[in-house]
């Protein structure tokens, strides 16, 4: 059996030594594809049990890795700059990256029966990339850039995070600031469902919490904090000024923000439900604040 497939040629026949009726495989010039049959080979220890959560976030924080899911989502990765540490593909997908520049990154081709067994489950979009994490900004550095932030206290649901960041990069949020307690954005769901919106909007942690607010104040921001509370403002009748440098702060799904950082936020805010309906979805309730805050922003060019 071959163990290693051509280099990309620009050809649809294999021009190496695997036999007729082989997978015609192709890639860059100057990466071959390695194929793997063994699901514990140790070249693609970095995408093992990616479903058990625990694991990934024992591993790949500290290994300074994360996974992309997907072609568009590992593109989206290249381009923010990310460098790829290797590539794993459903052999009949190997194709749809045969114009990138892979670089050093060596790249895996595997039934989806091998990557099912590897990953723990189905690859449906037949694509998946490790890539080395980058150092993250402080908070300073992204406070001093940005004209509307949110800030997220113990948002730990990953698909939550993830429809935040794309309704942030989509509605004109500038950055994000986390709580110690909030899950990790680069998390391969987080990732994939934020469409590699994470790459695109910037994001750094809050280490002293709730403390950390006053940082955001002296920034020049002012903290909105979202709460069903009946005594909160409806965010239509926020004043200008409120609005100009808005930083919004949202807490986790079901509990919400906690007393003390309500407690050290400028104004609370609501958002008016009707039918009864206390309150929506986090990541749906930052959607619909996100365009109220901008409602009135004319988009540049380069957006």
């Amino acid at each position: 059996m071959c163990r290693s497939f051509p280099f990309f040629s620009g050809q649809n026949t294999p021009a190496g030594g695997c036999r007729r009726g082989s997978p015609a495989v192709r890639q860059n010039r100057r990466v071959p594809v390695h194929q793997i049959t063994d699901p514990d080979d140790d070249r693609i220890a970095d995408y093992r049990a990616l479903t058990d959560v625990e694991l990934r976030t024992r591993w790949e924080p500290p290994h300074g890795l994360f996974i992309a899911e997907g072609e568009l989502v590992l593109r989206r990765a290249l381009r923010a700059g990310y460098p790829a540490r290797s590539y794993l593909v459903d052999a009949k997908r190997v194709d749809q990256l045969a114009d990138l520049d892979t670089g050093d990154a060596p790249v895996y081709a595997a039934t989806p029966d091998v990557l099912q067994q590897a990953t723990g489950f189905h690859v449906h979009r037949g694509v998946l990339a490790s890539f080395r994490r980058r150092s993250l900004p402080t908070a300073a550095e992204v406070l001093a850039a940005a004209r509307r932030i949110v800030i997220l206290e113990d948002v730990n649901n990953h698909t939550n995070l993830g429809a935040i960041f794309r309704g942030a990069a989509a509605l004109g949020v500038d950055a994000v600031l986390l709580s110690p307690t909030c899950a990790d954005p680069l998390y391969r769901r987080s990732v994939r469902v934020s469409m590699g919106e994470v790459f695109a909007v910037p994001y750094a942690k809050l280490d002293r919490w709730p403390a950390g607010l006053d940082q955001v104040r002296e920034a020049g921001f002012t903290v909105l904090a979202m709460t069903p509370a009946p005594d909160a403002v409806p965010m239509q009748r926020l004043t200008p000024a409120q609005r100009e440098r808005a930083a919004l702060l949202l807490g986790a799904e079901g509990p919400g923000l906690t007393a003390a950082a309500q407690a050290a936020s400028d104004v609370r805010v609501v958002l008016p439900m009707r039918r009864g309906v206390d309150s929506l979805n986090v990541a749906a309730a930052a959607a619909v604040a996100f365009w109220e805050l901008g409602r009135d922003d004319a988009p540049s060019d380069s957006e």
